[in-house]
C-alpha cells in the first residue's frame, strides 16, 4: 500500500470575505499561509507518498510563494482544478494515477490543523482492507429542522449522526472509478467524496476524527486560527539578571546578610546596612528590565540612605519589575565568605526574600561557600555575593 495525497486548493473562498486579501488558503495564520501549514503536516508524515496539489490557474505565483523554502516541497506535483470542488478532485485523482500510489487521502487545503495521529488512524483502516474511510466526529449539538419560513418543524435525533472531515481516504482505483461514473452521469451535486463513494456503492467506514481538524470557512475562522497559532508560536519572554557586590569587613559586632543580623567579630562597611546579598540581588532584578543599578536609584552620596535597611532597595527593584510587566519567578544568592556560618540562618534568609519579593519560599535560594583562604575574602577582608534573578515579562512580540 502506498498512500498518495490530493490537496484541494482551487477554490476562491467567497464566504471568507475580503476578496482583496486573496483566496483563504493563501491568507496568513501564525505568520504563514494556511496551505503551508496543511502541506507541512502531510510532507512530514513518513507514510505519505506523492503529494498532488490542485490549484486555480490564476494562483501559480501565490502557491509558489506559499511553499517557498518549505521542507520536501520538491515532492509536490501541481495540477489545475475545475469549476467545482468535485471537478478539481477528479483532476487530482487523474494526476495521482500517473504515480505508483495505490490509495489516496483527499484533503481540503483550508484544514491546516490536521495531525499525524488522525492520519495514522485512517492508514490503519486502509491497511485493514477498508476501501473508503471517512474521518468524522459524532454530532453533539441539538439539531433542528426548519421550514422556509424559519419556523422550527422538528428536533432531529442526533443518534448516529456524524460531522464529516477530511482527509477522506480511498483505494485509488475505486474512488477514481466512482468519480468517472458521477461525471458520466452528469452528477455534480455531491458535497464531498464520501458522498460520491456512497452513491457508487462503496462501503464507507468511519474513523475517529479530530476536534482541532476544523475547516476555515469564514473570515472569523481565519482570525481565530491565527490567534491560536500565534499563541502556540509565542516565545516566553524570560529574562535572567545577574548581580555582584562586595563590602569590606571592619571591626564590629556583626553583619547583616539577606536581612538577618548575625553576631560576629567583624562588620561590613557601607553607606547603608551594607547587606551585600540584597545589594547583589537588587542589581540582578534591575538588570532584567534595563533599569540601571542600585547606585542609580539609591546613590551613596544621598544622606537619607545612611544606615538604611537594604530590604528597602530590594523591594523598590521588585516594584520596578512589576510596573514593567514582569513576574519574578526565582531569586538565587551565593555568599562568598570565610565567616560567619550561613547555614544556621539560611531558612530565615530565604523567608525574608520570599516576603520582600512576594514569591513563594521554594523560589528563593541562599547558598554560601568559602574562598579557601585565598585572596581578600580568604584573608577575611570582605564578603562578596553573586545573585541571579529570573523574571518573566509575558511573551516576545
Amino acid at each position: 500500500m502506498k498512500i498518495g495525497i490530493v490537496i484541494v486548493a482551487a477554490g476562491r473562498g467567497e464566504r471568507a470575505g475580503a476578496p482583496h486579501e486573496g483566496p483563504k488558503q493563501y491568507r496568513r495564520i501564525g505568520g504563514e499561509p494556511v496551505i503551508r501549514h496543511t502541506l507541512r503536516a502531510f510532507l512530514t508524515w513518513e507514510k505519505a507518498g506523492p503529494v498532488v496539489v490542485v490549484i486555480h490557474p490564476d494562483d501559480e505565483s501565490l502557491f509558489a510563494s506559499a511553499v517557498h523554502g518549505l521542507a520536501k516541497a520538491d515532492r509536490i506535483i501541481i495540477t489545475h482544478g475545475g469549476a467545482t470542488r468535485q471537478q478539481s478532485v477528479f483532476e487530482g485523482l487523474r494526476t495521482l494515477s500517473t504515480t505508483d500510489a495505490t490509495h489516496v487521502m483527499i484533503h481540503d487545503a483550508a484544514r491546516p490543523f490536521i495531525d499525524h495521529p488522525l492520519l495514522e488512524r485512517i492508514e490503519a483502516l486502509l491497511g485493514a482492507g477498508h476501501v473508503a474511510v471517512l474521518p468524522a466526529l459524532a454530532v453533539t449539538d441539538t439539531l433542528k429542522r426548519a421550514g422556509e419560513n424559519g419556523i422550527v418543524q422538528e428536533t432531529v435525533p442526533r443518534a448516529g449522526l456524524y460531522a464529516a472531515q477530511t482527509p477522506q481516504s480511498f483505494a485509488l482505483t475505486a474512488i477514481r472509478s466512482a468519480h468517472e461514473k458521477a461525471a458520466a452521469a452528469r452528477r455534480s451535486d455531491f458535497t464531498d467524496d464520501a458522498a460520491i463513494a456512497e452513491w457508487a456503492g462503496l462501503a464507507v467506514t468511519l474513523a475517529e476524527g479530530a476536534a482541532d481538524n476544523i475547516k476555515l470557512t469564514i473570515r472569523r475562522d481565519i482570525a481565530m486560527a491565527d490567534e491560536k497559532l500565534s499563541r502556540q508560536n509565542a516565545l516566553p519572554d524570560v529574562r535572567t539578571g545577574n548581580g555582584y557586590d562586595v563590602h569590606q569587613l571592619v571591626s564590629g559586632d556583626g553583619v547583616t546578610l539577606c536581612g538577618v543580623f548575625i553576631p560576629h567579630d567583624q562588620s561590613l562597611s557601607g553607606h547603608s546596612d551594607a547587606d551585600v546579598a540584597l545589594h547583589a540581588l537588587t542589581d540582578a532584578l534591575l538588570a532584567t528590565c534595563g533599569a540601571g543599578d542600585i547606585g542609580d536609584h539609591f546613590p551613596p552620596s544621598d544622606p537619607q540612605w545612611k544606615g538604611a535597611a537594604s530590604r528597602i532597595f530590594l523591594a523598590h527593584a521588585a516594584e520596578i519589575v512589576r510596573q514593567r510587566g514582569g513576574v519574578i519567578t526565582n531569586a538565587d544568592i551565593s555568599l562568598i565568605a570565610e565567616a560567619p556560618k550561613i547555614a544556621p540562618h539560611r531558612e530565615t534568609m530565604c523567608q525574608n526574600l520570599s516576603e520582600i519579593l512576594g514569591i513563594s519560599r521554594d523560589r528563593c535560594s541562599v547558598k554560601a561557600t568559602t574562598n579557601e583562604k585565598i585572596g581578600f575574602i580568604g584573608r577575611r577582608e570582605g564578603i562578596a555575593a553573586i545573585a541571579t534573578a529570573t523574571v518573566v515579562y509575558g511573551v516576545l512580540a
